[in-house]
């Protein structure tokens, strides 16, 4: 048989943490109480901001499209992740592979090229208040939304074309819990250089050219902030923007150390960790991060929670 067919048949065995099976005991009890972390904070974020007359303005839209992006990124993943840490059972096919890296890439891509967007929204508010509702109207915020997900969409097709034709002359074991990039194209048997510079390229598109982006949009946010002459308005903005800076840094820090480097550099195990930081730590944190200092969200959820506590009594009255 052909070697470069042998995966294409066979698929990956998937190695994970194989070699510590006590850590894999205990990563699939952190990553299930994460997951359900994540599942029920982003989910009360959409309900709660979409049931709430005064959160339908276009931050609250992009804050649920975040959240909705957050939890497909983590269900993408988990039944996969959790299989391979529970079970004896390693394995996925080559198909499941393909799509598997395809949409986490894309969902990925995503995330980056929307909070770019949020940076924008953010800057429209703060340095043109009075234009803010006629620049940031309904239809443009939803033309935003489509172009992301058409460049992520996009942009995510080649590096996965070229990674998943790489030849690997029969080599299907991958030192991963899931079909992560740098993973696959450090089993590859052939040159990866071209690879290599098309995840380059694609960090450039989709993750170097937004962060620049936001960094412009709040270098005039700290301008205007700082000649704010109402204290109370300079709170507010910082509040505001404190909490989006706070997801830039993590998710843009940990993505720049994962993909815009060498594939071969990254040590056997930090990969993994890295991998396991941005796909169920930071979707769980986010929700956290837009909460603790958003007067608005927090007396939403509280609004949500108390709705929901009066609709389980009434019920439970009604049965008695």
């Amino acid at each position: 048989m052909d070697k470069n067919n042998y995966t294409s048949l066979h698929g990956f065995i998937l190695l994970g943490f194989s070699d510590h099976p006590r850590l894999e005991m205990v990563l699939s009890g952190v990553v299930t109480i994460f997951y359900l972390i994540t599942l029920v904070s982003n989910a009360a974020i959409i309900v709660a901001s979409v049931l709430d007359s005064h959160l339908r303005t276009p931050m609250y839209f992009f804050l649920r499209n975040l959240s909705f992006l957050d939890l497909c990124f983590t269900a993408s993943i988990i039944t996969q992740m959790l299989v391979n840490l529970w079970g004896p059972d390693k394995t996925i096919s080559y198909v499941g592979c393909v799509i598997q890296l395809y949409v986490n890439m894309c969902l990925g891509s995503t995330e980056c090229l929307l909070l770019a967007v949020m940076s924008y929204d953010r800057f429209t508010a703060i340095c043109k208040p009075l234009h803010y509702l006629v620049i940031m109207k309904p239809h443009l915020c939803l033309k935003m939304m489509i172009m992301v997900w058409g460049i992520s969409l996009a942009c995510s097709a080649v590096p996965c074309i070229l990674t998943m034709n790489l030849a690997r002359c029969g080599n299907n074991l991958l030192d991963h819990f899931l079909c992560e990039l740098p993973a696959l194209i450090k089993i590859a048997c052939t040159d990866t250089t071209t690879v290599e510079m098309s995840v380059f390229a694609l960090g450039i598109v989709v993750v170097l050219t937004p962060l620049l982006l936001i960094l412009i949009s709040y270098g005039y946010i700290a301008r205007t902030v700082l000649r704010m002459k109402s204290k109370v308005g300079q709170g507010k903005a910082i509040n505001t923007c404190g909490s989006h800076l706070t997801v830039v840094s993590i998710f843009y820090g940990t993505v720049i150390y994962m993909y815009l480097q060498p594939g071969n550099r990254a040590s056997k195990n930090q990969g993994k960790f890295f991998t396991l930081f941005y796909t169920i730590i930071i979707p769980s944190l986010n929700p956290l991060i837009y909460t603790l200092r958003n007067k608005e969200m927090k007396d939403a959820l509280k609004k949500l929670v108390r709705v929901a506590y009066e609709s389980t009594k009434t019920k439970r009255k009604w049965k008695s």
